[in-house]
């Protein structure tokens, strides 16, 4: 088996566990709606899920498969619960002379978010009465929170790290 076929084996094995884990959210919420959203207004929760699949990123080039929103496994039950915490879809980016940080944070203003730093863990975090949104990201470096500007714009958050 030649080099690139056995890329694609892994991309499809990678596909199918994902749909697996699909299948079993679907289950739990059936509810779902298209947005992502889905509603118990006899339990009183808001559910929000989904997922962005990254090609081609890091040495190995394989495929990473991030999840967002308040909807998670709990690793002691394995059951699916909805936390009152949302994670926001985030990216980040090596420019020239500083890392840029893109958050999904709708409802945020600049002065809502609370950035901590610890090596190459950047912490994001913000808290209004109605949502609530945490981030743990890995980031290629250490940085420091010292020197920043964060913008907001519809629902985006960028932050400039120098």
């Amino acid at each position: 088996m030649s080099k690139e076929s056995g890329s694609f084996g892994n991309v499809f094995k990678g596909l199918s566990e994902l749909v697996d884990r699909l299948s079993d959210l679907s289950d739990k919420a059936s509810e779902l709606s298209n947005n992502g959203e889905f509603s118990d207004e006899k339990r009183g929760i808001r559910g929000v899920y989904g997922f962005s699949v990254k090609m081609g990123l890091g040495e190995s080039g394989g495929m990473t498969v991030e999840p967002f929103g308040n909807v998670r496994r709990d690793q002691t039950t394995n059951e699916t619960t909805v936390s009152e915490v949302r994670e926001p879809l985030v990216d980040v980016f090596e420019e020239d002379d500083h890392m840029s940080v893109i958050a999904e944070m709708p409802g945020v203003g600049p002065g809502d978010i609370k950035l901590d730093v610890d090596g190459d863990i950047l912490s994001i975090s913000a808290a209004m009465p109605d949502r609530k949104y945490r981030k743990e990201v890995l980031l290629p470096r250490s940085v420091s929170t010292d020197q920043r500007e964060i913008s907001c714009n519809n629902g985006i958050v960028a932050i400039k790290l120098r």
